[in-house]
């Protein structure tokens, strides 16, 4: 038996906060965790929608059933994932080249204007967003890694170059049963030992999405962006 891989058309599909106007200052791309759908995802980046961002959730390719098998489909709700265990690699290429194409396809229509970008990963996301950064092509200014920590691939030595050249934040709840406290340490080990710089933000809660925690990076942003007019 031998194992065989052909590219095919597959239609992608996301969702858009705010206009797509040559007034747009930033644009996010905001990643879903496992079994989650990008329509319900970006609802809770409502408050970010301020006229003068662009809010973007693609979602992942792979959709299917949550829950048990039994009861009829109509009745049951849908996730999405970014990947298995399945064909890793190849998955992975998969969605670099769509995030890749999305990106291209968001700023050409917001061109001649070259907004910041800042690309959001929640949980399974961060993952996605991470690799996106490091093997896309993409131009990404700021990478927020949230409840989900930097995949073991590729090498971080490696692209460590890239890493460095973006604005690098960590963002988790300190009741997240997932991204622990044993995975945190873990994860900034490995960025200090390629002296990678990267800001934390910490709220009270768990494996979620927290406006608080939100509104503290638009709050980071706006401070960066008043220093570097000053």
């Amino acid at each position: 038996m031998q194992e065989h891989h052909i590219s095919v058309t597959r239609t992608a599909r996301y969702y858009t906060l705010g206009e797509i106007s040559r007034g747009v200052a930033e644009v996010w791309f905001v990643c879903h965790g496992y079994g989650q759908l990008a329509g319900r995802f970006i609802r809770q980046f409502v408050a970010l929608d301020d006229g003068t961002r662009l809010i973007v959730a693609p979602e992942a390719l792979a959709r299917f059933y949550l829950g048990e098998v039994t009861g009829p489909s109509a009745d049951r709700k849908i996730g999405a994932s970014w990947m298995t265990r399945e064909d890793r690699l190849t998955e992975i290429d998969d969605y670099v080249r769509y995030l890749d194409a999305l990106f291209q396809e968001v700023l050409r229509r917001l061109e001649p204007r070259a907004p910041r970008v800042t690309a959001l990963g929640f949980s399974q996301g961060a993952a996605t967003v991470s690799r996106w950064a490091t093997l896309g092509k993409s131009r990404v200014d700021r990478l927020v890694l949230w409840g989900g920590e930097l995949p073991p691939d590729p090498d971080l030595a490696a692209v460590a170059d890239r890493l460095r050249a973006v604005r690098l934040t960590l963002v988790y709840g300190r009741q997240d049963e997932y991204f622990t406290s044993k995975v945190i340490a873990a994860t900034e080990a490995r960025l200090r030992e390629q002296a990678i710089p990267y800001e934390v933000v910490v709220f009270d809660g768990g494996h979620e999405l927290n406006e608080t925690a939100l509104q503290q990076l638009d709050a980071a942003d706006a401070q960066t962006r008043q220093t570097r007019r000053g």
